[in-house]
């Protein structure tokens, strides 16, 4: 039987302590906790096992939280009860997360003998300042120690994670952080703006009068992001999504199919799946998720496949955040109906307006589209 690849999305929810800007579920907890949700965890992925057969996983996502902050002990129990129940490609990419003030040689070895081959590092800033500002529990010399002793270790592919828009950030400092991380030669570097969520300490701080006067300003941000994609460009890195820049063949393959609507199981507090045509999202209470993880897959056959209009949609919404664009013959082997026919008058409209470029076979924004992607983007909606 023709196995369907699958990618694996593994959350764990737990940090050192809560950065001010952070909205993710994660939060602070002890060994005891960690270790009874592990348990849960892995009662959750035994419950998949009707179907693991089905499958060759060919990418591993451990995300946060700090995957890092656990024991490369309950790391290694969740990897064996994962290849317990799905068979794994021999090419498979497999990603933890880690923060700086989180890693040692130890844990970095136990990854690379548990199979994990990419890392990801949450640097965010190259200024002790703005790393103050957003409350990370580390300093720069720490990320470098990090990131040093991950390469020492053997890990070639290696993202870090950068933000623009920090409280006080100047287009100084932020040239900065760029060409100090670049000179390390990263595969990959993820670089998102800084967005003030609801009830985060940030949305109190920084949403009053004399808040947004520490900000960055609209104009500052975008030229920050202009200026991001120039300079990346420039040293080696292509964009291949609006954040994400990466050496050539270092994209990453699980967020990609996230971006491409392929197939991917999530596992954890609060995570989200899609398989099988329908989308479905573990409880967020940390009660509730345990009750539920013995007979996840039970709950997930219940979920109704997605109205084909609302897949249109996040295709259209998640694709075109790919600077590739989308190909038609997708569009139209997934719904069994040529792209033109659905949304050919759209894309011709903002193809006259400079926001999309379109081909026989691709569409695609522009970097005028990106700019106001929103917009563009709430016109796909059917």
């Amino acid at each position: 039987m023709l196995k369907r690849p699958l990618g694996i999305y593994v959350h764990i929810p737990f940090c050192v302590e809560k950065c001010g800007y952070c909205d993710f579920l994660s939060a602070p907890a002890g060994a005891d906790e960690q270790s009874r949700y592990v348990r849960a965890l892995l009662k959750e992925i035994r419950s998949y096992e009707p179907v693991g057969d089905q499958f060759a996983v060919d990418t591993v996502f451990f995300g946060g939280g700090t995957p890092s902050i656990i024991s490369p002990t309950l790391i290694g129990k969740i990897v064996d009860r994962l290849h317990d129940v799905f068979a794994f490609d021999d090419e498979v990419e497999a990603t933890i997360e880690c923060n700086p003030g989180t890693l040692d040689e130890k844990k970095l070895k136990s990854y690379a003998k548990l199979g994990f081959n990419r890392l990801s590092l949450g640097l965010q800033s190259a200024n002790d300042r703005e790393l103050r500002t957003l409350g990370r529990i580390h300093d720069y010399a720490a990320f470098e120690e990090s990131y040093r002793l991950a390469r020492k270790c053997g890990f070639a592919n290696v993202n870090v994670d950068l933000m623009s828009g920090i409280p006080g950030q100047t287009m100084d400092s932020w040239r900065q952080t760029l060409e100090t991380v670049v000179a390390l030669q990263p595969a990959h570097i993820s670089a998102y703006s800084l967005i003030i969520e609801e009830d985060t300490p940030f949305y109190y701080r920084y949403t009053t009068e004399a808040g947004k006067k520490l900000l960055p300003t609209e104009a500052e941000d975008r030229a920050m992001y202009r200026y991001t994609n120039d300079y990346l460009s420039d040293m080696g890195y292509r964009r291949y999504e609006f954040s994400n820049h990466a050496r050539r063949g270092k994209e990453s393959r699980h967020n990609i199919k996230y971006w491409t609507m392929q197939e991917y199981v999530g596992f954890g507090l609060g995570a989200a799946s899609y398989l099988g045509g329908k989308r479905f999202s573990n409880p967020r209470d940390m009660e509730e998720y345990i009750e539920h993880a013995p007979n996840a897959y039970a709950g997930f056959r219940m979920q109704p496949v997605r109205l084909i209009k609302r897949s249109m949609e996040e295709f259209m919404f998640l694709g075109l955040r790919m600077t590739d664009g989308i190909l038609k013959e997708d569009f139209a082997e997934l719904f069994g109906v040529r792209f033109d026919t659905v949304y050919g008058k759209v894309v011709d409209r903002f193809v006259q307006t400079g926001h999309l470029e379109a081909d026989e076979d691709r569409v695609r924004l522009t970097d005028k589209g990106i700019d106001v992607s929103n917009r563009i983007l709430a016109e796909f909606l059917l």
